[in-house]
């Protein structure tokens, strides 16, 4: 299969993420996801149960290991609900292929995919927050010279006055002695301070230089943004003056994009390829199916008690083959839908389109594609046409399509003919 443009890419992510948001909010799928929250807490309360059961003493060990059986049971049959609601969900989206698209405009307005760079917010993390300065060192007070007290009375008339000189004496000395160790120590402390303070400034002329440093850089990758925005926005423009100046590969490009915009069902994807030929206006496509084998074969889940099973019902044969080969069949309308009903311009005046399946050969172990589906639509013929009432496989007959008689069995339809012989 080709490999989808530049263009058609961006849009096929686009359109992935879109779908995943659709599913989130189908009712199909929130009946899904209840259940599976339900499935989630009967199981735990069966193994909370089980293990009260293993806990508990004889005389409860009965009524414990009923509850935990029942709870059990109860876990069991909501596995099956969510097994169910996940088929019914599926079945549902595979046998709407033609009515999903039939809900929407295919139309693309390519002015809508033009882009504005988005920059993330700045954020240089602990380099956006200055550093905080050290802390005025807090000295303990200085020290406080306290004159001995004189004696009084008759101790100063026997030697009390030398004595007291002498005490002068001793805590003058003292005090000096305590003044000096307070100025080492405020000298130490202020050495101590002034060494932070260098340190911090430091740091800080360190941190603003990353901080801008890391500014720069984020502008460079604004700028790198800005520009790969206006690169793809010139690259666009040119492309929207390419198709309207009807370039073949600008119109293979508006078609990409048109089919990268319809999401099929996770259960059935597709993909195709694709060629313009402008002297006559057609198109020529190529859709690749999965094989029934892809499929899903259960008509239903149920649980057992017996054996404490889940057990599948499987879908009957004809059921299966009349639902691979509506499938193909509303794939093939689906996709010439959605490309005349994108082409407002009238590009495309007819579409040449296989719907096959990729696979190996069972005979000679090579690649090969089996044909379902081979048609030839003109745009005025298929523009008449009310998909919402038709059968699907009818409508190709009407058409001249070469069908093949069983494609859940990849029977090839013969094309022998060619496409453009059919009807004929």
């Amino acid at each position: 299969m080709a490999r989808r443009g530049f263009f058609a890419e961006l849009n096929y992510q686009a359109q992935q993420a879109e779908k995943r948001q659709r599913q989130q909010q189908a009712a199909a799928v929130r009946a899904h996801n209840a259940a599976v929250r339900e499935s989630d807490r009967a199981r735990k309360a069966a193994e909370r149960a089980q293990l009260a059961a293993q806990r508990s003493n004889e005389a409860n060990r009965k009524a414990a290991e009923k509850e935990a059986k029942r709870l059990h049971i109860e876990a069991r049959e909501a596995e099956v609900e969510e097994l169910n609601t996940e088929l019914t969900s599926t079945y549902d989206e595979i046998d709407r292929l033609l009515e999903a698209t039939l809900e929407v405009d295919d139309y693309i307005d390519l002015e809508t995919l033009k882009s504005a760079a988005v920059h993330p917010e700045f954020a240089p993390g602990v380099l956006a927050t200055p550093i905080k300065p050290p802390l005025a060192p807090h000295l303990r007070n200085a020290p406080v010279y306290t004159e001995p007290e004189p004696p009084k009375g008759l101790a100063g008339a026997f030697g009390g006055k030398k004595k007291h000189a002498a005490a002068v004496e001793a805590a003058q000395a003292a005090h000096a002695l305590a003044v000096r160790n307070y100025e080492a120590y405020v000298a130490e402390r202020t050495a101590e301070h002034d060494r932070a303070l260098e340190k911090h400034a430091r740091d800080e002329e360190d941190r603003l230089a990353k901080l801008a440093k890391a500014q720069e850089q984020y502008q460079v990758e604004c700028q790198q943004r800005e520009a790969e925005a206006q690169a793809r926005n010139e690259e666009l423009t040119k492309f929207i003056n390419d198709l309207a100046f009807d370039v073949p590969v600008a119109i293979e490009e508006y078609v990409g994009i048109v089919l990268s915009n319809s999401v099929y069902p996770d259960a059935f994807p597709v993909e195709y390829d694709h060629s313009f030929d402008l002297s006559t206006r057609e198109l020529t496509m190529s859709v690749s199916v999965p094989e029934p084998s892809a499929l899903p074969t259960v008509k239903e889940y149920r649980y057992v008690k017996a054996k404490d099973e889940i057990v599948a019902t499987q879908l009957p044969a004809k059921a299966q083959k009349d639902r691979y080969s509506s499938a193909v069949h509303e794939t093939a309308l689906r996709t010439l839908d959605e490309i005349f009903e994108a082409d407002r311009a009238a590009k495309i005046q007819s579409i040449a389109l296989t719907v096959g399946v990729n696979r190996v050969a069972p005979a000679t172990g090579q690649p090969e594609t089996v044909p379902l589906v081979q048609v030839a639509a003109g745009r005025d013929t298929f523009s008449q046409f009310n998909l919402a009432d038709v059968v699907p496989v009818a409508t190709l007959k009407h058409l001249g399509a070469a069908l093949s008689k069983n494609p859940f069995d990849l029977v090839p339809a013969d094309t022998a003919r060619g496409v453009r012989q059919q009807g004929k």
